[in-house]
């Protein structure tokens, strides 16, 4: 299949030729979506920790007498029921990870792209890159080639490219070799080059 190709003024610039495999196949919902909510899993720290009633320091004595005080009978300080004490269902760290193997995420991604192409959401540019770590230099070029917000992926991170973009909340920069399903999801447009496009077609085959 064929893809609209830019240069870097945003000018027509012919199609470029690209493997159906990646950017035609069809939409399966059920695994992009499962694809990237495990993404989104592995990213959780899992960290969350909290003390049970045993693990509570303090509160070994019986705070008064089991009968004849009037109190409601308590047998420590470090109850759930009481202030400062212990959790009753004490949250502990945990691994959020989720399982998927290769055939799996390469669909998935697979699937993206596609769906990215099918709905004009991908732009395929030649090159792309800045002279200036400048967000204004960014900024301009993004709006000669009519991207607004979304995901740039890019062959490999370039060093001005990275500072000009990392004060931009609705811009991220990524490698054709490490980008999530997440972020592609979530973008409003793919800006694409096309040493990307051959590096995507080959982790994708």
């Amino acid at each position: 299949m064929e893809l609209k190709l830019s240069n870097e003024k945003g000018e027509a610039a012919g199609q470029l030729e690209v493997s159906a495999e990646t950017f035609d196949a069809p939409f399966r919902e059920a695994l992009v979506h499962q694809v990237v909510m495990a993404h989104l899993a592995g990213g959780r720290a899992g960290t969350k920790a909290q003390k049970t009633r045993s693990e509570v320091a303090g509160g070994g004595k019986k705070p008064w007498r089991q009968k004849g005080t009037g109190n409601a009978r308590a047998g420590t300080i470090r109850s759930p029921l009481w202030r400062s004490g212990g959790q009753s269902f004490a949250a502990k760290p945990r691994n959020f990870e989720q399982k998927v193997n290769r055939k799996m995420y390469r669909g998935a991604m697979r699937s993206i792209f596609s769906e990215l192409a099918r709905q004009d959401r991908l732009v395929a540019v030649e090159q792309f890159g800045v002279d200036t770590p400048k967000t204004k230099d960014l900024l301009q070029r993004l709006d000669e080639l009519g991207v607004n917000a979304g995901v740039i992926v890019v062959d490999e991170l370039d060093d001005r490219l990275a500072l000009a973009a990392r004060n931009l909340a609705h811009v991220e920069v990524a490698e054709a070799a490490t980008v999530d399903p997440a972020s592609l999801v979530g973008a409003e447009q793919v800006l694409i080059t096309v040493p990307a496009i051959r590096r995507v077609e080959e982790r994708l085959s």
